[in-house]
């Protein structure tokens, strides 16, 4: 069975072990009712091991899960999609495997909460300005890698184009808007993308401006991700630039949730926030 990034896993076997309780059974008589040893469902539940598909459905069946979306959610929590592969398993070594993890997240995700500090969020970024941020955070990476990266940072957009799309609410410091990241002419052309993106159903933007001062998140960007029909699946990921860390603790999800939901009172409205956007992109002057 090929390998399912750890945070999956985890993910996944809480899942189980809630509707396992749920449904009123204790591991024992779940491994009894499959024919498996407890052991087994043990490991599942811990995230120790990933499960086979057919065991999934098995085990789906015996615990009375019945809804198609949920089924659905929980069988691509233990990597099988459509056709089984992710998108981005196409682009083999190119990917860290934390990356992988964190695509693999965002592709299953129904909303996605972000702030920025620094950089326009990834599922917003026009192609230049993709490659510039990919070849300043990663100096002296070969341009065959920066290239790559950029295609699979572009290829991420798809879940906002989608049937159902990812909902993302994004709050950018104003730093994110005034870096002349590429230079002027990328940083105009980006910020313009952004204003289009802004505009979509799916897309929520808000700045919060300099004059907010200090503010709860000015410490690091983080990312919440919330999952369809499974309240229970939400995620923080605050991203650094060797790894990922992955917050699951209902503690650190509420704290995260309240620290969100303040930045947003304190920033401008979407309405506001897109003049703003304008207002600097106005006045971008290219180098003399």
């Amino acid at each position: 069975m090929r390998h399912i990034p750890v945070v999956r896993r985890r993910r996944l076997g809480e899942e189980l072990k809630r509707l396992r309780r749920k449904a009123g059974l204790t591991s024992g008589q779940t491994a009894r009712l499959l024919g498996w040893h407890q052991s087994k469902v043990s490991r599942i539940e811990t995230g120790v091991s990933g499960v086979k598909g057919e065991d999934l459905a098995v085990l789906l069946d015996a615990l009375g899960l019945t809804d198609p979306q949920a089924r659905s959610l929980l069988s691509a929590l233990a990597g099988r999609g459509a056709d089984g592969r992710g998108w981005w398993e196409a682009y083999g070594g190119a990917i860290p495997p934390r990356y992988r993890d964190f695509i693999s997240l965002e592709s299953q995700a129904s909303t996605a909460r972000t702030l920025e500090t620094s950089v326009v969020p990834g599922l917003l970024q026009t192609r230049e300005y993709a490659r510039a941020v990919t070849r300043a955070a990663l100096e002296g990476v070969p341009a065959a890698a920066v290239d790559a990266l950029t295609e699979v940072r572009l290829a991420r957009q798809a879940v906002l184009r989608t049937t159902t799309p990812l909902r993302l609410h994004a709050v950018l410091d104003e730093a994110v808007l005034r870096r002349e990241v590429g230079g002027p002419g990328v940083m105009r052309e980006q910020l313009r993308r952004l204003s289009e993106l802004a505009r979509l159903p799916q897309v929520c933007l808000q700045v919060l401006p300099f004059t907010v001062g200090g503010y709860v998140g000015l410490a690091g960007p983080f990312v919440i991700f919330s999952f369809p029909n499974i309240n229970d699946l939400d995620l923080v990921v605050l991203d650094h630039l060797t790894n990922s860390l992955y917050l699951e603790r209902r503690e650190e999800l509420e704290a995260y949730g309240a620290a969100f939901r303040t930045m947003c009172a304190h920033a401008l409205s979407t309405d506001d926030s897109l003049d703003l956007v304008a207002d600097i992109r106005d006045g971008i002057r290219d180098s003399a």
